[in-house]
């Protein structure tokens, strides 16, 4: 049983690490091109959508599966009358009202550390307290209090957590050590490094993965990479067994005079390190790719184009308005009308169709309007990002 708090050292690796440089070094410069792609209205439309994708993600990690539809109809409160459904609708809108809050507290609190064990307990009670109290229940017949660390030892497949006494102690000094690193490449190596040596001291009872991604997503957001434009979970979700295995591997005691001096693998957590980062870059490249306007054009034309042959009031017409509000984040509705080309009525009426498929949002029935995102059109627009939602 780990008591003391240099059993789980070295947190970071000790030697310089090339290639860990370049990923972070990549993941930052694509991660800056990403966010000048499109107009910030637009990039809170996508951010919503993501919150979505996000929450499906890190949910299927855990292997409960609530199908994208499922969750969107319980963002309309319309939830299953099978018990089972309606218990995973409830985990998945936890787990995106959970970000929502977190992103607010970001933006608001300046100072705050994401890797304070204050930070980390808030996210576990944002996301727990969303839940109804016969859904708090772990497998073993035990309550789980929001934002309460655990209070009975554990193992995690093989790995034996720390003692729960000692939970405070370790939380405090990964604080410490992560809290205080500097520089761009720095900073992300050591936020990977902390989604391991986290998840190693399994704080909570229940729910740690959940919460333990939403933090390094906050990590990532504080040190400039992260944004709503892209998500990590989906990259680790494409295949969870590496996943687990990675995370096992850096689980592992020291080999030898040649794997750092620390009491756990240092060429394990530097592993880890690399297969996070890689994963995080990928998907910013992803979705980096799927946002250049030159391809992102077309997609939208030929999905338009298709709902023209069985939509009666929906205009190809209408394309080129729509690309401009992609583009410009919100038109007036007059200015709208007026780059379709279409007369009055027939382009009130495709405005009206538009809204009804929502392919275009407004706030008020003759406000602006600003970009829609139905899971109907993702895979025109955004192909392969969310594939599961279109089955």
């Amino acid at each position: 049983m780990y008591q003391a708090i240099h059993q789980f050292e070295p947190l970071l690796p000790a030697l310089a690490h090339p290639e860990l440089d370049a990923l972070a070094e990549g993941l930052s410069a694509t991660a800056l091109e990403l966010k000048g792609l499109v107009h910030p209205a637009t990039a809170a439309r996508i951010a919503e959508l993501l919150r979505g994708v996000n929450s499906y993600y890190s949910n299927r990690i855990e292997g409960q599966h609530t199908h994208p539809r499922e969750i969107e109809r319980a963002l309309r409160k319309d939830f299953d009358k099978a018990p089972d459904k309606a218990r995973l609708q409830r985990l998945a809108i936890a787990h995106i009202d959970t970000q929502k809050e977190m992103e607010s507290w970001l933006a608001a609190e300046p100072a705050l550390s994401v890797y304070s064990p204050d930070f980390i307990a808030r996210l576990h009670a944002s996301f727990f307290g969303k839940l109804p109290a016969d859904e708090r229940i772990t497998k073993e017949g035990d309550a789980v209090v929001p934002g309460e660390w655990r209070r009975k030892d554990v193992d995690v497949g093989e790995h034996v957590a720390p003692g729960w006494k000692a939970v405070p102690d370790f939380l405090k000094r990964a604080e410490q050590v992560y809290a205080g690193a500097s520089g761009v490449s720095g900073q992300l190596i050591a936020l990977a490094c902390a989604h391991h040596r986290l998840a190693w001291v399994h704080p909570f009872r229940d729910g740690n993965g959940r919460v333990l991604r939403l933090q390094s997503q906050a990590a990532l957001i504080r040190q400039g990479a992260g944004s709503g434009l892209w998500t990590v979970s989906r990259g680790l979700a494409r295949d969870v067994q590496p996943y687990y295995d990675r995370l096992a591997d850096a689980d592992r005691p020291r080999e030898g005079d040649l794997d750092g001096r620390g009491n756990l693998s240092e060429r394990g957590l530097a592993a880890f390190a690399r297969y996070f980062l890689e994963t995080c870059l990928d998907q910013a490249r992803f979705m980096s790719q799927l946002l250049q306007l030159k391809d992102l054009r077309p997609r939208m034309r030929a999905y338009l184009k298709l709902l023209a042959e069985t939509e009666a009031d929906i205009r190809p017409e209408a394309e080129p308005a729509l690309y401009h509000v992609f583009l410009a984040g919100s038109v007036k509705r007059g200015e709208f009308k007026q780059m379709t080309g279409l007369g009055a009525r027939t382009a009130d009426k495709a405005i009206a169709a538009l809204l009804k498929k929502e392919l275009l949002m407004s706030d008020t029935r003759k406000g602006a309007v600003s970009i829609g995102l139905p899971l109907d059109a993702l895979a025109f627009y955004f192909p392969r990002l969310y594939p599961e939602a279109a089955s």
